[in-house]
């Protein structure tokens, strides 16, 4: 979402740089190179408008398979609906379901197309997904929706041991008008904390050696860090900051999301800037999923 502008003044850009314009006539026999002048004044304008703020907004959300609590409900086409109200420019999804071969003869509102692909629809014309857990009947992952084009993308396996498969999915966005693309990684991260203190660390590894150390990045998801021990880690190796720390000093409680006592989801950043982190309201969301979605604008 470009911020406006208003009409400039014959001698003022719209970013308010002032162009030198001869106010006296030129000399006679001297003529002004008008194709010289719009050149320099193009040049002028697009050093200014590759530094000038930009900001778009973002959600992340625990879609917990499109199911209620419980798994008692499939949900799905309502929280598609939920999701576009939001307005968000780029979409954090965890616990994605990209293949299931017995549910479609159990549901009558079953997609036949992915969830991630049943999700953006016409909305988020760029989409990615991440394969994590494979099992008999299907897949899930994290994905990642996207009004701006995906250049590039990772999943990176993230799993420790045992029956949890968890990963990092790392896109690439190309923001118009802006030299620098944004780094948005979707995070899933493991229930036992010795897991998570692992996968904590490949994610500023891949933040650290993977990614400019001048471009802009968000990384949102569902850290499942219940003692809090990811925000010092992540600021300290990575150079993250939460945005919800930032701005009120704590995480948001997320869950459960009908009385969400848990701070375990979040959205960090670094060269970016989130203003107004929110908790979606409980209505309708507690009844959509069992986390508690995030959203906020992040300025570049």
């Amino acid at each position: 979402m470009q911020p406006k502008t208003p009409n400039p003044s014959p001698d003022e850009t719209p970013s308010g740089l002032t162009v030198d314009v001869p106010r006296t006539a030129p000399r006679r026999g001297k003529r002004i190179d008008m194709a010289a002048v719009e050149a320099d004044t193009q040049t002028a304008l697009a050093a200014v408008s590759s530094t000038s703020s930009f900001s778009f907004k973002v959600l992340t959300v625990n879609i917990h398979k499109g199911f209620t609590f419980f798994n008692r409900k499939f949900i799905l086409p309502e929280l598609r609906e939920a999701v576009r109200t939001v307005g968000a420019d780029v979409v954090f999804l965890q616990e994605v379901t990209g293949n299931h071969s017995k549910h479609p003869d159990k549901f009558d509102n079953y997609p036949d197309t992915p969830h991630y692909e049943f999700l953006a629809d016409t909305i988020w014309p760029q989409f990615a997904y991440g394969r994590n857990a494979v099992y008999t009947n299907g897949h899930h992952g994290n994905a990642v929706m996207s009004k701006f084009p995906i250049v590039r993308f990772e999943n990176r396996d993230v799993s420790i041991s045992g029956p949890e498969r968890r990963g990092l999915l790392h896109c690439e966005l190309q923001i118009p008008g802006r030299s620098i693309n944004v780094h948005a990684i979707c995070v899933h991260l493991g229930l036992m904390e010795t897991h998570r203190a692992q996968q904590i660390a490949m994610l500023c590894d891949l933040v650290h050696k993977d990614i400019p150390a001048h471009a802009p990045v968000v990384v949102a998801g569902d850290f499942n860090d219940w003692r809090h021990r990811a925000h010092d880690l992540l600021e300290h190796n990575a150079d993250l900051h939460e945005v919800f720390v930032q701005a009120y000093g704590k995480a948001a409680r997320t869950f459960p999301a009908r009385m969400p006592l848990l701070r375990l989801d979040r959205i960090y950043v670094r060269n970016a800037i989130g203003h107004a982190p929110v908790v979606l309201p409980n209505k309708p969301w507690s009844h959509l999923s069992d986390h508690a979605p995030l959203a906020a604008e992040i300025e570049l």
